[in-house]
């Protein structure tokens, strides 16, 4: 048992404390987290915009141009997996114009999840009665302030828990940025093995990071859920 946890503060040591190579493993988590952060931004505008025009379409035949349109982009990005879409933003979209790899990173895993949160939140629109529509209409409310204080609100609760589980599926997703040369969280598993020929260390700790990230973002997810149906019984 000695000797097992002598190969184990040896192989420990090799792999994260010998030329500081947990910084490798800290470099790519913040590139993680800054894609994943960013890119939830850029989901979240772009899906609630591309969500709310094809529910009006659907609920009142309204924006029908656009949201044919909507649907359109909603139909191939889903498509095609977010590894093609990105090897295509970064080598075709930015071939000829110099561009930081992680703002191509963050645009291709913006644009993807903008098609998963728009029929998360058409989802959570239409699953709100047309009846309150209706009654708001009946109290004076302009069709934007119907939208905006009584739709929208019951909406979001709705759609949270498929919000949640799309963030903690693009926060995985991210792992294919290595592809067009970045180093995340992933691929400084491969920078640390090229170095120690040993793969088991730091694949566990990177699946550890992941984990926990997961079970993280899982716990302030259902800490917002109990928060918000709590305040529907005051």
């Amino acid at each position: 048992m000695s000797e097992f946890f002598r190969n184990f503060a040896r192989q420990f040591s090799l792999n994260f404390i010998e030329g500081d190579r947990w910084k490798i493993i800290l470099n790519g988590l913040l590139v993680t987290l800054q894609i994943t952060f960013f890119a939830v931004i850029i989901g979240i505008v772009l899906g609630f915009a591309v969500g709310l025009v094809r529910a009006s379409n659907e609920r009142a035949g309204k924006l029908r141009f656009l949201s044919g349109i909507c649907r359109v982009y909603v139909t191939v990005i889903r498509g095609t997996p977010v590894m093609v879409q990105l090897l295509i933003i970064y080598f075709v979209v930015f071939m000829s114009v110099p561009v930081d790899k992680r703002l191509a990173a963050i645009l291709a895993f913006g644009i993807n999840s903008g098609a998963y949160v728009s029929e998360i939140f058409r989802s959570g629109i239409l699953s709100v009665d047309i009846g309150q529509t209706e009654a708001g209409r009946s109290l004076g409310l302009t069709g934007a302030q119907t939208m905006r204080r009584i739709v929208l609100p019951q909406a979001v609760k709705n759609a949270l828990p498929a919000l949640g589980n799309e963030f903690i599926s693009l926060l995985k997703e991210t792992s294919v940025v290595g592809y067009i040369g970045l180093v995340d969280l992933t691929k400084s598993y491969a920078i640390i093995q090229s170095r120690t020929f040993s793969a088991f260390f730091p694949l566990m700790a990177i699946a550890l990071i992941y984990l926990l990230l997961v079970l993280g973002l899982t716990k302030l997810l259902g800490l917002l859920e109990r928060r918000l149906r709590a305040s529907d019984k005051h």
